[in-house]
């Protein structure tokens, strides 16, 4: 063997020597078997029979798209995910994982479960971990606060916003790719523009133009949500937009039944239980209602609980000019309600009452409340600017406990003017009180937990039902419900009106948390062994494509 062998040999051992050993990453929690155990798993499919050959030749393409905004989220709400997974320790704390897209508990305010791993940053990966908000607002930048911007440091330390289209071009190059190509299969015209324009924005970071066209479909069979989107997961500012997917077939029965709805939200907004001013803005009445089945999540939609509607865009110029998109999520609706929500209401609610727990006022109370965030006022009236700029961290929370108040006063207000025949208003009532407890599982930690708190709490302090600690039932009292409806509606809608920041903050710190009571009562669900949410077995194969 000669002298150069020998020596690259010593160099190699040397090196792998020196080398450290890749981090194991081991659970913090003893019980993380019955944390994954809590998600029962839901194959997620349709009637594909109803797709045209195009259309199923499409899905494969919106399929590999919507990994890629998977992936993306990842980078956001974590970072290396093939480091994490690769480096656990067990199947199980790799399955928890995934199901929260990072070491943190999105359904326990945000918990860390892996040993070593601390509190999860407030800003996720949005900005850079060690950046103070005094830092953030002394940095002078045009584009710091826009949603389609990430703040990195710069190699002399000093901050620098950067777009998405910049930052992750590779990745978006990509799925505008993937667009293009499932563009030039569609059949149908509105879904064709939407894929060519939304393939332009993910390049351009200009995203209006693809919400106005989503916004103008309206004969599509296969609806394809795609892009940075929400912002909850920004819990810093609530300013930075999250990458995500939805991959939806169109219930063309069950849609053709709410589209009448559509057209009556200016009505809706002038009959909201608050002052004309806080009402004067007209929506748009252009909007969509329509009920779909789910192929696919990616990303912030599938991170710890399943959303089962979507109401999109949020650009609140989309909202005035075309109103919104409300899309009911038909399958997944369903596997919560008899999983989940029927074995709830047997253990707490009252036995004369449980009969009014009903998949069709679910299904309505999940849908208006979609509506509603297309309701109220979106510019506030005193100067402040936007709702959400004013209202700054606290906009979220706030803006969903208002859709989830007025989305229950719309099916009252509705049933009043005639347009849900048969209707008996306690069913939704009782339905959306078994609903909360459902819902206040996932945690007090997100938007929507806080949104949940803050009516239960509402409710509970106002008579909207009663406690029997004996038996550990709860009932609805329909007179004193039907109030507290009303005065929460209009408490909300003057705090957004007001840009009140400061009583949104108050609000949220004295009526977003979980009490001891209902702690013990959310403790009694697990006993029983209820599923807290649902995973998904989704993709081309669960779907029938492979």
């Amino acid at each position: 063997m000669n002298k150069l062998i020998l020596a690259m040999m010593a160099i190699f051992v040397l090196s792998a020597c020196n080398q450290k050993p890749a981090k194991v990453y081991t659970a913090s929690n003893p019980d993380l078997k019955q944390k994954v155990e809590e998600f029962i798993s839901v194959k997620l499919t349709t009637d594909m029979s109803q797709l045209t050959e195009k259309e199923k030749q499409m899905l494969p393409l919106l399929f590999e798209t919507a990994q890629i905004m998977d992936d993306l989220y990842w980078k956001q709400a974590w970072g290396n995910k093939k480091e994490l997974l690769d480096n656990s320790a067990d199947e199980y704390l790799k399955k928890f994982i995934q199901i929260n897209y990072g070491p943190w508990e999105r359904l326990n305010d945000n918990s860390s479960f892996v040993e070593g791993i601390g509190k999860k940053p407030a800003g996720a990966g949005f900005y850079p971990a060690d950046m103070t908000k005094e830092e953030f607002e002394a940095f002078e930048a045009d584009n710091k606060d826009e949603l389609y911007t990430v703040i990195k440091r710069k190699e002399d330390g000093s901050l620098n916003a950067i777009p998405y289209s910049k930052a992750y071009n590779k990745e978006l190059t990509k799925a505008a790719d993937l667009l293009k190509q499932a563009a030039l299969l569609a059949e149908d015209e509105g879904l064709k523009t939407y894929l060519e324009t939304r393939a332009k924005a993910l390049l351009s970071n200009e995203y209006l133009e693809s919400d106005l066209a989503w916004m103008d479909m309206k004969t599509n069979t296969i609806d394809f949500v795609v892009g940075p989107i929400e912002n909850y997961e920004d819990a810093l500012y609530g300013y930075k937009a999250a990458f995500e997917a939805f991959i939806l077939i169109k219930d063309k029965e069950w849609s053709d039944k709410l589209s009448r709805f559509a057209s009556m939200l200016p009505e809706l907004q002038k009959s909201l239980p608050v002052a004309d001013e806080y009402k004067a803005e007209v929506p748009g009445s252009d909007s969509d209602l329509g009920a779909y089945d789910a192929l696919y999540y990616g990303g912030d939609c599938n991170a710890g609980s399943k959303t089962i509607a979507i109401n999109l865009p949020n650009d609140p110029q989309v909202h005035v000019e075309k109103g919104s998109r409300k899309l009911q999520l038909k399958n997944s609706m369903r596997a919560k309600f008899d999983h989940i929500l029927i074995p709830i209401s047997k253990v707490l609610i009252a036995p004369e009452q449980q009969k009014h727990v009903k998949f069709d006022a679910f299904f309505e109370n999940t849908m208006f409340h979609e509506v509603a965030h297309g309701l109220g006022i979106k510019e506030t009236i005193n100067g402040k600017g936007g709702v959400r700029e004013a209202l700054k961290e606290t906009y979220s929370s706030i803006e969903e406990a208002k859709a989830d108040i007025l989305g229950l006063y719309m099916v009252s207000e509705l049933d009043k003017m005639g347009e849900l025949p048969g209707k008996e208003i306690m069913d939704n009532y009782v339905t959306f009180m078994a609903g909360i407890f459902r819902s206040v599982r996932f945690g007090a930690a997100s938007a929507h937990g806080k949104a949940n708190m803050m009516r239960f709490n509402y409710f509970q302090e106002t008579g909207a039902f009663s406690y029997d600690e004996e038996s550990g039932y709860y009932t609805v009292d329909f007179d004193k419900m039907t109030a507290a409806m009303n005065s929460l509606s209009a408490e909300i809608l003057t705090m957004q009106g007001n840009g009140d920041y400061e009583a949104a903050k108050d609000a949220l710190a004295k009526m977003g948390t979980i009490r001891p009571a209902l702690q013990k009562d959310l403790d009694r669900i697990a006993a029983a062994g209820i599923p807290r949410d649902i995973v998904f077995e989704q993709g081309p194969k669960a779907c029938g494509l492979k």
